[in-house]
């Protein structure tokens, strides 16, 4: 990926800044986002990116993106709460972008676990039944990223571009996660809310596993549209990643059991591990380097 045109989208959000700093130092990286905030601009900019104002739903403003970019990773997502909104910007708006970089040697589409529908502790496979996961919290979220896959798929064999789906499980890093939030409410005594049908497993997926896996990911990449879990090849619960962190900072979690949480989306990794293999972050010490990098005062000298 030397030297190559690549554009990302999403590059404000947790997931894909780290992608920008890391390939702005190989790559021609162009970054698009509506870059509402001043701040937002400056940061991507200061990483060596290409900044340019766009809004996915709106195929007008896609001009700017210039019409020999090599690969395209599409980190995207609008979840306002708006369904005519979010359809069009996750949706349509993939669409759109493809429609832009018809010659891209490879397009990366990020997705979510979030499509399938609830099963309980049974890891999900890719042909596992699809629905609507996620409406509890985030009303159009597992519906529009069921749109953008189907969108995606048809522009990519209309177009013959080489195009992967990527079903993202709980990415984290040193910026961020859904763990870090645990240890915030751990830390203010909030209970956390899982499903009574417990464990509640996931697929933790580090930001040094899923940057090193883009080049993959890009290989792995076809006109028939290849599609695939993508997740830390370890399972674990919430339960038990937040005993680690009571472990490594003395703070206790206490658990909400709740029918209408999220529960278990745990995936089966064989066909990543198969098409681009396994991940190498032990999430212990993912979650250990987190806190060291967010909050490293709650830590037990130990540690």
């Amino acid at each position: 990926m030397a030297g190559c045109k690549l554009l990302v989208t999403g590059p404000t959000g947790q997931v894909a800044m780290p992608v920008v700093e890391h390939f702005a130092r190989v790559a021609d990286v162009y970054a698009l986002a509506r870059f509402s905030k001043q701040e937002d601009r400056d940061r991507i900019a200061s990483m060596g990116a290409k900044v340019i104002a766009a809004d996915l739903s709106r195929p007008d403003t896609l001009a700017a993106i210039p019409d020999d970019i090599d690969y395209v990773l599409n980190f995207a997502v609008v979840k306002s709460g708006d369904f005519e909104y979010d359809l069009a910007a996750n949706g349509e708006g993939v669409g759109n972008l493809m429609m832009r970089c018809p010659r891209a040697k490879g397009f990366v589409h990020f997705s979510s676990t979030a499509v399938y529908e609830y099963a309980g502790q049974e890891p999900r496979k890719e042909n596992s039944p699809l629905g609507d996961n996620h409406r509890v919290m985030f009303p159009t979220y597992s519906i529009s990223k069921i749109a953008a896959e189907t969108v995606c798929r048809f522009v990519a064999h209309q177009q013959g571009i080489p195009t992967t789906i990527a079903r993202l499980s709980v990415p984290y890093g040193d910026n961020g996660g859904w763990m870090y939030f645990h240890m915030l409410m751990m830390q203010q005594g909030i209970p956390i809310e899982v499903h009574p049908d417990a464990p509640n497993y996931y697929n933790p997926l580090h930001v040094d596993d899923y940057i090193a896996k883009i080049p993959y990911l890009l290989g792995a990449a076809s006109e028939e549209v290849t599609t695939m879990n993508f997740g830390g090849s370890q399972k674990v619960s919430i339960e038990e990643w937040c005993a680690y962190i009571g472990e490594l900072t003395g703070l206790e979690a206490s658990f909400s059991a709740n029918p209408r949480a999220f529960g278990s989306l745990a995936i089966d990794t064989t066909k990543m591990e198969e098409l681009i293999g396994p991940t190498s972050v032990d999430w212990r010490d993912g979650i250990l380097r987190q806190l060291q990098s967010l909050a490293p005062g709650v830590l037990r000298a130990a540690s």
